[in-house]
């Protein structure tokens, strides 16, 4: 009887795990199938084309991959700045909305979130607007305070980017460090300001120890989602090409290879490594952040 009831429980499970073999399984075995070749042109690139079986040479060719090698690189160190600078502001304002009353975080907590529900095309759009010198309001706002900024240009481009990210982010973050917090049992608070604990005192003591897992959550969801970055990189080059180049990110990198060069077989070995490199960047930051089980 055991035996058939987990029978059954395991039969609801089934759709899923179709969805997952064919929606990211197979997809992605066809990903490192393809990556195992090559397209090559006979003679002068005038005779036709052949596929031919060059087993691990793409990825060779990838690892040594200078532009490659540098959009990982800079995408890395800005994610340095970025991740960090969002969940601090996402912190913070779980903070504030587990101080308030109900009523009041409701509230907030809905205005938080709205920049999330805007799909993230339209929120770079809206951002590029706003940046830009000739229709924005932000470069004669800066020039009331004797500010000449230029958001497109080089030095500012990925301030730019990061801000809209960061506003665009806070909200989903917000949310799930503020549903740690509303797990952190009551009565500590309430010990604590009996011993004469100030609230800086218990956010800084409790409540901030007792969400860790959240943040490691977070900042690993943020990690994953960084590394990945295409859509405002890209909108931001139709802007200004001379600042923003092709190869400005790893996944710029893997379309342009893909869709402009057709090159799949490339394309195909570059996203591999970038999984991989995902998933070692994801595995090192969590063996670094969780605590050793006892």
């Amino acid at each position: 009887m055991i035996r058939s009831q987990r029978w059954k429980g395991a039969a609801f499970t089934v759709p899923f795990q179709l969805g997952f073999a064919f929606l990211y399984l197979l997809p992605i075995g066809y990903a490192v199938y393809q990556s195992l070749f090559l397209q090559k042109q006979s003679g002068l690139g005038l005779g036709g084309a052949t596929t031919e079986f060059v087993g691990l040479e793409n990825y060779q060719n990838g690892l040594t991959d200078s532009a490659f090698m540098t959009s990982i690189l800079r995408v890395v160190l800005f994610a340095c700045v970025q991740i960090p600078f969002m969940l601090l502001v996402s912190l913070v304002l779980a903070l504030f909305l587990d101080a308030v009353s109900s009523k009041v975080a409701g509230r907030f907590r809905i205005l938080l979130l709205v920049p999330y529900m805007i799909p993230g095309v339209v929120a770079a759009l809206v951002w590029i607007n706003l940046y830009s010198p000739e229709v924005g309001p932000l470069t004669p706002l800066g020039e009331v305070f004797g500010l000449d900024w230029n958001f497109f240009a080089p030095s500012m481009v990925w301030p730019a980017i990061g801000n809209l990210l960061t506003w665009h982010g806070i909200g989903y973050n917000m949310v799930i460090i503020y549903a740690a917090l509303q797990g952190v049992p009551r009565e500590l608070f309430e010990a604590a300001r009996l011993d004469g604990a100030s609230e800086l005192r218990i956010a800084l003591s409790i409540k901030i120890p007792f969400v860790r897992a959240a943040l490691v959550l977070t900042a690993l969801l943020s990690i994953i989602q960084m590394l990945q970055i295409f859509n405002e990189p890209a909108l931001f080059r139709n802007v200004t090409p001379q600042t923003v180049s092709d190869s400005f990110t790893p996944i710029m990198i893997i379309y342009n290879q893909a869709f402009n060069a057709g090159n799949y077989h490339y394309a195909a070995a570059l996203s591999v490594l970038l999984a991989l490199i995902l998933g070692v960047a994801s595995l090192l930051f969590y063996r670094l952040t969780s605590k050793e089980a006892d």
